[in-house]
């Protein structure tokens, strides 16, 4: 029983059986119980009339009419005196058998004296009279058995019917669970296979809003997904590979140019300045590969604290200021110095050298960038702004993408990696944040930071 649907009919079918004989057989029980008890009652009921007739007009002739009565039916009458003799009967047949029980009755009231239906050919009542002249006895109903097993016989068969109707819906039921359950479950195995294998080009059915349609829906969802992964990694892989690529090609290009005999020092100072420059290139995107690898693998941690911004960020454009003055341009800050900000110092600060970098790198000689930081609602908001070249209106949305580049014509010449950015957006993430980027073709950016 290795299929879900074969294990599902089992169960079903056993529950379902089991609740079934138990209430046909307590029904079964019930109906017959009652059925004879109704029986009896009339018996009782017969007697009890025949018996009170006889009280109110004790007569040979009431005698006479009364067994006259149960003559020709499946009852019979007998009326005995207070010694056991038989006065009169509708029929001799009953005599030999419930002889000793007619000579023996002791009742005082009127009872059922014979009630095994299953083995005695008759029921058996004894109704006692007495009459006002000091007269006494009883009046014996027989009652044959025989209708009632006959009525047991047709309730057997009748729950009999429906036992085997019922095992015959329960199949009709299991065949409609196994088109309705099971198969749309063992596409979604099938489906499944094929992702493990690879194979994200699956289609599943609309199964409606049920707990099946979710599954349905969300086994096509993490296909789609998966699908997309691929493509991203395969592209991930070929741009990582054409960044490492080409400063490599540089590197030895310009090393075996630069060991060339003959060449001036001015000359071999020039080469040796393109690979020092390329090897920056290539330390700087190995450096943003790894932390944004370290992120994808939640290796990081981030500790919060609450610390003065004013000299935090003095501290950060240090390092930065070399750089800006080589390409003339000014660095402003723009920070109270009660400002108090509550996040990771390691964390903060590369995110905030990956955006001044990235604005140095696409502003213009001679051009401002400011790093300005204020409270609002129990928020810091840290904002970098530059009046460099600007990024496209289309493009805003996928800057934050893994080697996403704006101006990939102009790559070498801005030198970015399209790795900065997307490090900035998993850090402040991860600080509980976001970012916000409004920028101009033509008249610079601002990445606002809400943390």
């Amino acid at each position: 029983m290795n299929k879900i649907s074969t294990k599902l009919a089992a169960a079903f079918f056993i529950v379902v059986f089991i609740m079934e004989l138990f209430l046909m057989t307590y029904l079964h029980q019930n109906m017959i119980h009652t059925r004879v008890n109704e029986e009896f009652s009339r018996l009782l009921s017969n007697g009890t009339n025949h018996r009170d007739v006889l009280v109110e007009n004790y007569s040979n002739t009431t005698i006479e009419h009364i067994v006259m009565m149960e003559e020709n039916v499946d009852r019979e009458v007998m009326i005995t005196n207070n010694r056991g003799e038989i006065i009169n009967r509708s029929s001799d047949s009953v005599l030999e058998e419930f002889h000793t029980l007619i000579m023996n009755l002791e009742n005082t009231e009127d009872s059922i004296v014979v009630s095994d239906w299953r083995n005695s050919p008759y029921i058996v009542s004894a109704h006692p009279y007495h009459v006002n002249d000091g007269t006494s006895g009883y009046v014996v109903m027989f009652q044959s058995t025989a209708s009632i097993n006959q009525m047991v016989k047709s309730e057997n068969m009748h729950f009999v019917i429906s036992g085997v109707t019922g095992i015959i819906v329960l199949f009709i039921v299991y065949a409609v669970l196994s088109k309705i359950l099971t198969r749309p479950l063992l596409r979604m195995k099938e489906a499944t296979e094929k992702i493990s294998k690879g194979d994200f080009n699956v289609s599943l059915p609309y199964l409606g809003k049920d707990e099946l349609g979710d599954l349905s829906s969300s086994i096509q969802k993490l296909a789609k997904d998966l699908a997309h992964l691929k493509n991203e990694r395969n592209e991930f892989l070929a741009s990582i590979s054409h960044e490492l690529s080409t400063p490599l090609t540089y590197l030895i290009g310009y090393s075996k140019v630069a060991m060339r005999k003959g060449l001036t020092e001015e000359e071999r100072a020039h080469y040796l300045e393109i690979i020092a420059e390329e090897s920056e290139r290539m330390r700087e995107l190995v450096k943003n590969l790894l932390d944004l690898a370290r992120m994808d693998e939640t290796t990081f941690t981030v500790s919060k604290e609450h610390f003065f911004a004013r000299s935090f960020f003095e501290n950060v454009c240090k390092l930065v200021i070399p750089s800006y003055e080589i390409k003339n341009i000014k660095l402003n800050l723009i920070c109270d110095e009660d400002l108090q900000v509550y996040a990771d110092p390691v964390r903060l600060e590369q995110i905030i050298l990956n955006l001044l970098d990235n604005a140095l790198k696409y502003s213009n000689q001679h051009s401002e960038v400011s790093l300005k930081a204020q409270k609002s609602k129990n928020k810091t908001i840290i904002s970098v702004i530059d009046n460099g070249i600007g990024i496209p209106l289309d493009e805003i949305e996928f800057i934050f993408e893994k080697l996403y580049r704006v101006e990939k014509s102009r790559s070498r010449l801005f030198g970015g990696s399209g790795i900065g950015l997307a490090v900035v957006k998993e850090l402040v993430e991860a600080h509980s944040g976001t970012i916000e980027v409004k920028s101009k073709l033509g008249e610079g950016s601002e990445f606002r930071i809400t943390i």
